[in-house]
């Protein structure tokens, strides 16, 4: 695999070697090792997601709390569709930075987003099909989004497809609507976390806080956009 981080820190992008024949085409779209050697620890699997979009469907911007958030691994089984990572981390020197990669059937990149970043796609074509593994189960109550055409934000969906949202995601605040109201997640508590996954002394210290974060996360689960991968 060819490995690249991109300009938003904590993503990683992940091209796989094809190899084809007369009978068709092998590669690896996941190697567990790989990852680990690039972001520092293991995806810890706990969900696997499948979406199947027509053409125009965007979904995100989406995001959990931090700890213990939700990473993505992302690849596009079928069509093709524009990917975007966005730093909504608090305090990041990134924060509001956004990279996009084209996620196809030709190529078969993944994608790694980590923990407390945002995430959203557009689908390109008709049935374009995503799998991604999560290291996170949907909770609804520590999900929640950004507005995916937010003018601060300006993502580069293509102008010549008309955007196709749910409802949760049309409602979704603007990333300076959900700062001010203490829904995004901080760079520091993010690269705490990152460093406990390093050490391997995440999984307690996720579980406390997904206890005690619960009640707090309601109220901001009806403002943002309820995604455990991207629905």
């Amino acid at each position: 695999m060819e490995i690249s981080e991109l300009s938003v820190p904590d993503a990683w992008v992940f091209t796989p070697r094809q190899h084809s024949d007369s009978r068709g085409t092998f590669l690896e779209w996941f190697r567990s090792d790989a990852l680990a050697e690039a972001v520092g620890h293991p995806l810890a699997l706990s969900q696997a997601n499948h979406s199947v979009s027509r053409s125009g469907t965007l979904r995100g911007v989406h995001y959990a709390q931090v700890p213990p958030g939700q990473a993505k691994y992302v690849t596009c089984m079928r069509g093709q569709v524009l990917d975007c990572v966005v730093d909504i981390r608090t305090g990041s020197p990134t924060f509001g930075a956004f990279d996009a990669v084209l996620l196809d059937d030709v190529d078969r990149r993944g994608l790694y987003v980590a923990e407390g970043l945002g995430h959203a796609f557009m689908a390109l074509t008709d049935d374009a099909a995503i799998s991604y593994l999560c290291s996170a189960p949907y909770t609804p109550g520590r999900e929640h989004g950004v507005h995916p055409l937010d003018p601060d934000l300006d993502l580069p969906w293509p102008a010549e497809i008309t955007p196709l949202l749910s409802e949760k995601d049309a409602a979704a605040p603007t990333l300076r609507e959900a700062e001010a109201a203490g829904l995004l997640p901080s760079y520091a508590e993010c690269q705490e976390f990152y460093a406990l996954l390093r050490s391997g002394h995440a999984l307690g210290a996720a579980s406390a806080s997904a206890g005690t974060g619960a009640g707090a996360s309601s109220a901001g689960a009806t403002a943002g956009a309820g995604a455990g991968g991207a629905r």
